[in-house]
């Protein structure tokens, strides 16, 4: 255990992270220019959270040696992670409800910070043209952000195992 331990101070991990997260956006631009899919609001902040991954672990991967990189990795890799499965968990329950009195609605144009407009600043990557309620991709059985929840449910427990080893074993982040 306290070689996992040591994982976080040693650079191939976290590179492996920003590789997965990066995987992630390339496939998801193929879903949207490759198959045509486009992405509805709740998508682009699901894409967000996977970028804050991908973000978080470059962070780290610059000088896992180095608290404050690594800790901004830490931050960065769980805020991301928890955000991103309860975007997907809201998503999913837009696509699922079958209440007829419960109205779930998409907002047009995504709800960035005014001092980052990232869909006025990348459209072809941060702009919302799809609704929220349908199911147009479907992989055994489950829609995309069913398989988001999976991605994000992974990202956050490998983030939580790795945090909690890590400060029992080291006593530092």
């Amino acid at each position: 255990m306290s070689n996992i331990g040591n994982w976080p101070t040693q650079r191939w991990p976290w590179i492996i992270l920003a590789v997965t997260a990066l995987a992630f956006e390339i496939i998801a631009l193929y879903f949207q220019y490759g198959m045509g899919l486009e992405p509805c609001i709740m998508c682009i902040y699901q894409r967000t959270a996977v970028f804050g991954v991908l973000f978080a672990a470059i962070i780290a991967a610059i000088s896992p040696q180095n608290i404050l990189f690594r800790l901004a990795g830490f931050i960065g890799w769980g805020v991301s992670a928890i955000w991103g499965t309860l975007i997907a968990l809201e998503h999913v329950e837009m696509q699922t409800n079958t209440n007829p009195f419960a109205f779930f609605t998409c907002e047009i144009e995504p709800n960035f910070p005014s001092w980052m407009p990232l869909h006025h600043w990348i459209p072809s990557i941060f702009e919302a043209t799809g609704s929220c309620d349908s199911i147009d991709w479907q992989f055994l059985g489950f829609s995309m952000p069913q398989w988001m929840i999976v991605v994000f449910a992974a990202y956050s427990v490998v983030f939580a195992l790795m945090f909690i080893i890590r400060f029992k074993h080291a006593k530092l982040i």
